[in-house]
């Protein structure tokens, strides 16, 4: 709903309750006009325009310009046939004009309409033809029409400022929901496309020949690439003289196959949410199984870890983002450590390695370059489900990364 949607409402009731008003003061005077029949002809005039166009100011897009001019008209002719229809002793003594304090109706439709200068507009033409209906400045005249004319300013710059915020709000959620997208668009690519490039990169050397040259474009393209995911999303492009060697995620192996069914998974369960269907959670060991091994050790709870299927994926894959950082910098002999914690409000993973550490500076170098392991593929994912992902390293004592996913969180799955 628009910011500015309430004032139409309160408009709305505000003309129905003077409108009323104005026809109880006529009743209640009613032997005290010079020609009560032309009154009353007004009065019905008053309540079949009401009758006929109290829903046009229900909304911007049905308050129309054309409206506004007419439902001034009916004000000012209401009040320019007071002298008519009144006697001049009640109006020297500051009696009420036929339409009342309905009049104040009109002119806040254009304020709410057309801003302040709308506003003060309509309430320097509804002031003049009150002046006119007393036939001189008398200070209760003038003191209604300053009320009037600066109350109907107001609100026009207080809806011009809520529209300009709401402008504002709408573009930065644009913006928001595009960054959000081309980040999960660059996690993607880093896990997939990125790493096979490296891996043909660092065989190509390796074999040498052919397969080198080949080696070389593949490089190549790989840094034209994470040139081109990176260029949107706040940091500079990798420096012209970047290598892929240099990178500190991007050089280890794909996902294993069980982690590509268990995202075959989740999206099977996105499918049957959208459907209305009901989607049953995995169970994370199930998906962190697969990375135990020789130099990678896991401990987990003996009852079921369930988590929604998206977040249960997305974490997994920052596990692997985690693993691919520990076989590429801290060697292959390093041997790597999964803890998996089933508390009662989240669930935590922690990657520990025995290696090297990080050397200070780097995860800041790596992702000004355009290195989105850490930066992405791990610290990314959690944010997007609402957890976090804390990094704490000391050179030559190793590195642990400690995934936090809360639960109740309604996820995207």
């Amino acid at each position: 709903m628009s910011v500015e949607q309430p004032l139409w409402r309160a408009l709305t009731g505000y003309r129905i309750l003077t409108a009323l008003y104005a026809i109880a003061l006529y009743v209640h005077a009613y032997g005290e006009y010079a020609h009560p029949l032309g009154a009353g002809a007004y009065m019905l005039l008053l309540a079949g325009w009401m009758a006929f166009s109290w829903r046009m100011v229900s909304s911007a897009e049905r308050c129309t310009k054309r409206f506004l001019i007419a439902d001034l008209s009916v004000a000012i002719v209401g009040i320019l046939l007071t002298p008519l229809v009144d006697t001049d002793q009640r109006i020297i003594d500051g009696g009420p004009t036929l339409p009342s304090i309905w009049t104040a109706g009109a002119v806040l439709g254009f304020a709410i309409k057309g801003g302040w200068r709308w506003g003060a507009v309509a309430s320097a033409i509804a002031g003049a033809a009150n002046i006119v209906e007393r036939g001189a400045f008398a200070q209760n005249t003038v003191h209604n029409v300053m009320l009037v004319w600066v109350a109907s300013v107001a609100i026009g710059y207080v809806v011009e400022v809520a529209r300009a915020s709401e402008r504002t709000l709408a573009r930065a959620l644009q913006i928001e929901a595009a960054t959000r997208e081309r980040e999960r668009l660059a996690r993607d690519i880093h896990d997939s496309v990125l790493q096979v490039l490296a891996m043909v990169q660092r065989r190509g050397v390796a074999i040498g020949g052919e397969a080198a040259e080949l080696g070389r474009m593949a490089g190549e393209q790989e840094v034209a690439l994470r040139t081109l995911i990176t260029s949107g999303l706040d940091r500079s492009g990798p420096p012209s003289g970047a290598r892929p060697t240099d990178a500190t995620p991007s050089a280890g192996p794909a996902a294993p196959s069980p982690l590509a069914t268990a995202r075959a998974a989740a999206d099977a369960a996105r499918e049957a949410a959208d459907a209305g269907r009901p989607s049953e959670p995995l169970d994370l060991r199930t998906l962190l199984a697969p990375f135990a091994g020789a130099s990678v050790s896991l401990a987990e709870p003996g009852a079921p870890v369930l988590l929604p299927a998206h977040a249960a994926t997305e974490l997994a894959s920052a596990v692997s983002a985690a693993l691919d950082n520990v076989r590429q910098h801290a060697g292959e002999g390093a041997k790597a450590f999964i803890l998996v914690e089933d508390e009662p409000d989240a669930v935590l993973v922690t990657v520990r390695d025995d290696g090297p550490g990080i050397p200070e500076g780097r995860l800041v170098d790596a992702e000004r370059e355009g290195r989105l392991g850490v930066a992405q593929s791990i610290r990314g994912r959690l944010r997007d489900l609402g957890g976090s992902a804390d990094l704490d390293s000391v050179p030559g004592q190793g590195t642990e990364v400690e995934l936090r996913v809360p639960r109740g969180r309604k996820d995207a799955s």
